[in-house]
């Protein structure tokens, strides 16, 4: 029973963690969405 719930816990440590690295990347895109030189023409 243990085992089962150390595997349930480390799934949704992994889901969570795979969470916050896509929150990361979508804030990253937007900022250089936002900061990005813009040449006139």
């Amino acid at each position: 029973m243990k085992k089962v719930l150390l595997v349930l816990l480390a799934a949704g440590g992994a889901v969570l963690a795979r969470r916050k690295v896509a929150e990361g990347r979508a804030e990253q895109a937007l900022w250089a969405e936002a900061t990005d030189n813009v040449e006139k023409v």
